[in-house]
């Protein structure tokens, strides 16, 4: 049987799939089932911060898989310990606590768990505990119920109710939207400091000033999703830092780009001390709190390190942040009507799209259109909601590379006049 009829027989049709089958990749580029090379701005979404198949990356898991896999989280390994300091020291570079995950998903829950047993700790007036996580029109947390619940689409929230209670979405970066926002059960603001699949839409400083603001004036926490956004692809280890480097979160998640391919995801809490007795915000979460069967092995770890290491040494997010203004400066120079504008930070930048001027086929969008388009020609990009498509190359992208996919994207979207 051929790949797609195995598809279609056996694997459930939860994705919108693309009639592609990738069978290997180095650096940017992968091929397909037919020998054909692509360049590949997709990246798994993210994922693959240091392109395919990179030596360092293959190398750690061929070395740490003939060592030890996997134990169980009741023990320790060497692996985990030494990536949650590099992390805590070098990317963070703020006093917390880190949890191993599997995915984005399962961080945000992380953090939304949190953000509960906070509110049981610090609770209302009347002793009620606050549970009510404020988040934001657009954002994507992931598709668990608890991340689900906290993503601001309905889209991907219909014939799933009865919704898990407790979230609340106002306008991202409408700071007059944050007025009379918190009530007495509010006990946390949860949001992307750069949406991806909403978009690609960045939060301004004034709006997480003023998100800052009220987490002090009503004792909340502040938590940022940079599952799509960390480690680099923003400019900085940390995207909230590229926007307002002076602030201090209390919840980070990250998945995606951290592992390079692997499956990892991670929360962190702050050890910001959070009452009279001198606890700590992330001791809240003690042995029995929370748990994860895979999160954190040896395996996963290991090759996480090294991703985190090269991405540092080699200085990739200064890479991000020089192809940006590559791509900005190239893009306005076509002036194409087409092109609505260029959203984003270093490398997680969204092309949107005007729809009126491109023909689009019944059930489709503008943004599929172009990228089905573009598919043919060569390049692989992912779509981000209905009229903008997104580039997310590697972080040690080349400037030759990132100018062949500005031609292929400039030759598409000239037809569109």
């Amino acid at each position: 049987m051929t790949t797609t009829e195995n598809f279609n027989d056996h694997v459930m049709a939860t994705y919108g799939r693309f009639p592609l089958t990738l069978v290997s990749g180095r650096g940017a580029r992968v091929r397909d089932d037919a020998g054909r090379e692509y360049l590949d701005f997709c990246m798994g979404i993210a994922v693959c911060s240091l392109g395919h198949c990179h030596p360092r990356l293959v190398t750690a898991i061929q070395q740490q898989a003939a060592k030890l896999m996997h134990v169980s989280n009741l023990y320790l390994n060497e692996p985990q310990g030494v990536m949650a300091q590099e992390m805590n020291q070098l990317d963070i570079r703020l006093p917390g606590k880190i949890f191993f995950s599997n995915s984005g998903a399962e961080a945000n829950d992380g953090l939304i768990k949190s953000a509960r047993r906070y509110g049981h700790h610090k609770p209302q007036a009347n002793g009620r505990p606050r549970f009510e996580v404020i988040t934001f029109q657009q954002s994507f947390h992931g598709r668990t119920l608890g991340s689900m619940a906290a993503t601001g689409q309905a889209k991907i929230q219909q014939g799933f109710d009865p919704l898990l209670p407790g979230f609340r979405y106002l306008p991202f970066n409408d700071i007059s939207a944050l007025e009379n926002a918190v009530s007495e059960e509010t006990v946390a603001f949860l949001l992307e400091p750069i949406q991806g699949e909403g978009g690609v839409h960045v939060a301004s400083k004034a709006f997480l000033e003023a998100l800052v603001a009220l987490c002090e004036k009503h004792d909340l926490l502040l938590m940022f999703d940079e599952v799509q956004a960390g480690f680099g692809r923003c400019g900085q280890a940390m995207a909230w830092r590229a926007i307002a480097p002076e602030i201090q979160p209390d919840g980070i998640s990250w998945a995606k780009g951290m592992g390079g391919g692997v499956p990892i995801g991670a929360f962190w809490l702050s050890d910001r001390v959070i009452d009279d007795s001198g606890k700590t915000l992330a001791s809240l979460m003690g042995p029995g709190s929370h748990g994860s069967t895979y999160g954190g092995n040896p395996l996963v770890c290991a090759a996480a390190l090294e991703v985190l290491r090269e991405i540092r040494e080699k200085n990739l997010s200064a890479n991000a942040l020089h192809q940006e203004q590559r791509i900005r400066t190239e893009i306005a120079s076509w002036s194409l009507p087409v092109i609505t504008e260029v959203r984003g930070l270093g490398l997680l930048l969204g092309i949107g799209l005007r729809p009126d001027l491109i023909p689009t086929p019944e059930g489709s969008t503008p943004a599929l259109t172009v990228v089905n388009a573009l598919m043919t020609e060569g390049l692989i990009v992912p779509p981000a909601g209905p009229e903008t498509f997104r580039l997310l190359p590697p972080l040690n992208v080349t400037d030759a590379e990132i100018d062949e996919a500005l031609a292929i994207i400039h030759r598409i979207l000239s037809t569109y006049a």
